[in-house]
């Protein structure tokens, strides 16, 4: 049973401890103690506010599940602690310095960095653009404008350029957008919307290619605990460690 030290203990933490199959949480992290306590209290862990000592716990992976900040601030650390790390603030990796480094450092160790599928499907077929000619990629995301701190009377587009760009204006809603970068090898346009009639995030994607063409979308019910967090987005990396050991891997 691989061991996990939880790093963030909001809402996808609490999804994580629910939901969790084949793995035991050793210890969890949290800035915010409380946090912490809450996520320890569900499921018999020990909590830490020291980075340091957490650390210290027996487990075998970290799974980043807190911001692009915690991930700028411990990924190296958690890198040389000598676990692998899953991260699903995904959104770090716009800086191509951190994820040099923390390649760099994961190749060092004989460690692995795990990238979940977090709020879309269609990540692992994306991987063909590796090895063969992409000629679009579009991702359009439409969200309550409530949620970007906006206000709209009608649906609108409030973004439409490079995710490059978008991660300067909207530095909250660039983890898609960058998960599908690195899948695909591939710069990704995108639009973004709002609409005030909708209750939950949209996530479109149009990709055509050598290969033919398709277009997901995937509408996104939120965390029963707290509307601005994806279920889906959680429930991929309690996937994602349930079969982590596995001796067959489904998938490019």
């Amino acid at each position: 049973m691989i061991r996990v030290g939880l790093l963030g203990c909001g809402n996808v933490a609490e999804v994580l401890v629910k939901q969790h199959v084949n793995v035991e949480i050793i210890a969890c992290f949290d800035l915010i103690k409380d946090h912490a306590d809450t996520i320890a209290e569900i499921c018999g862990c020990n909590a830490y506010d020291d980075f340091d000592a957490f650390l210290d716990e027996p487990f075998d992976i970290i799974v980043e599940a807190a911001s692009v900040n915690a991930v700028v601030a411990y990924g190296e650390k958690a890198l040389h602690s000598g676990r692998d790390i899953v991260i699903l603030s995904v959104g770090a990796f716009a800086d191509r310095g951190l994820k040099a480094r923390l390649e760099d450092i994961a190749k060092q160790q004989g460690k692995m960095i795990y990238i979940p599928s977090g709020a879309i499907i269609g990540l692992d077929n994306l991987k063909i653009g590796q090895i063969s000619r992409i000629d679009k990629l579009l991702l359009r995301t439409t969200k309550n404008p409530v949620s970007l701190g906006l206000t709209a009377s009608k649906r609108e587009m409030v973004f439409k350029g490079r995710a490059s760009e978008c991660i300067k204006e909207f530095p909250k809603n660039i983890n898609v957008a960058v998960a599908l970068e690195l899948a695909s090898g591939h710069e990704v346009e995108v639009e973004l919307w709002v609409d005030p009639d909708i209750d939950r995030n949209i996530h479109e994607i149009f990709v055509e290619g050598e290969f033919g063409d398709f277009h997901i979308k995937v509408r996104n019910n939120p965390c029963p605990e707290n509307p601005a967090t994806s279920y889906l987005a959680a429930l991929s990396i309690a996937t994602l460690l349930k079969n982590i050991d596995q001796p067959m891997r489904i998938g490019t």
